[in-house]
């Protein structure tokens, strides 16, 4: 009996050995499973539309240098003594060289009621990064002609206007050296970080402007920048954001894919925001231009 109790014990401990290697290899092959999926999503979502634009970026011609582009005005804008309402616009333009291919440079105009000029603010990578009025307020970026973002006029502009101002004043990366390229405080930081003190304003950049997720903290959990949803970041390279005017955001290494409702539309790494419905475009949450502005907008590739 005693032989035979210590076969069955035997048997019994092979089988739950058996049990336990069998339970291991499917959870293994689970989580490899898993893992092939992810990596294709990945490669489909990221990289392919990446690689995409990349070939596209190339296929186009591009200044050598920054001396060899044109920075001249695309006329987008109308002489001051034509728009004699408050003005706040954001403008996005393919940055310069290889980095076009992944991002936009953005920045910011604004004019207050009556006034005879625009100022704009932006940020570069040499000396202190702010940068005043360095360049005509709707001048192309390395021969690229910007896009108008958003634009907020009248009173609503007169609001929002010395909270930007003292925004711009107290930006934290100002100091030479301050500036990275990748994964920021860039141009884009720069400019997020001025929305983010004016979320009533509800302007977001577009998902191709690397660098605006980067909050200045390692681990960032709160409201997203225009604060309709929440944003949860790890120094700008991973992090997804839920919002309404912002959409569903994935953020890997800085390339954002994700889905705007507001829009209809699919922002792809390289390409931003791309339309499903064009015709569509047009939000009501979106900032409206005003006569003046809207008669000299147009097409700026066309100037």
């Amino acid at each position: 009996m005693g032989r035979m109790a210590k076969s069955f014990g035997r048997s019994v401990a092979r089988v739950r050995i058996s049990s336990n290697v069998t339970r291991t290899k499917y959870l293994v092959r689970c989580a490899l499973s898993a893992v092939r999926k992810m990596l294709l999503l990945f490669a489909l979502a990221f990289l392919l539309p990446l690689a995409l634009h990349g070939l596209w970026w190339l296929s186009k011609d591009h200044p050598g240098n920054w001396r060899a582009a044109d920075w001249s005005s695309t006329r987008l804008l109308p002489p001051t003594a034509e728009a004699r309402e408050a003005l706040v616009l954001v403008f996005a333009a393919p940055a310069g060289r290889w980095k076009g291919a992944f991002s936009v440079h953005s920045w910011i105009v604004v004019k207050e009621k009556d006034a005879l000029t625009y100022t704009r603010y932006d940020v570069a990578g040499w000396g202190k990064p702010v940068k005043i009025d360095n360049w005509a307020p709707d001048a192309r970026w390395y021969g690229n002609a910007p896009q108008l973002v958003a634009a907020i006029d009248g009173p609503r502009a007169e609001r929002l206007i010395p909270k930007i101002r003292s925004a711009v004043a107290e930006y934290p990366h100002n100091n030479p050296g301050d500036y990275r390229v990748w994964p920021g405080p860039n141009s884009n930081t720069f400019v997020a970080s001025v929305l983010a003190e004016v979320p009533e304003a509800r302007i977001a950049l577009p998902s191709n402007a690397i660098g605006r997720d980067f909050r200045g903290s390692v681990i960032y959990l709160g409201a997203s920048p225009t604060r309709t949803g929440i944003q949860v970041s790890i120094a700008g390279l991973l992090g997804l954001t839920l919002a309404w005017v912002e959409g569903i955001e994935v953020n890997v290494l800085g390339l954002v894919a994700g889905i705007d409702f507001r829009q209809l539309a699919i922002k792809l790494p390289g390409w931003g925001s791309v339309p499903l419905l064009p015709w569509l475009r047009a939000s009501a949450d979106a900032p409206a231009l005003s006569g003046e502005l809207k008669a000299q907008s147009g097409d700026p590739a066309r100037d």
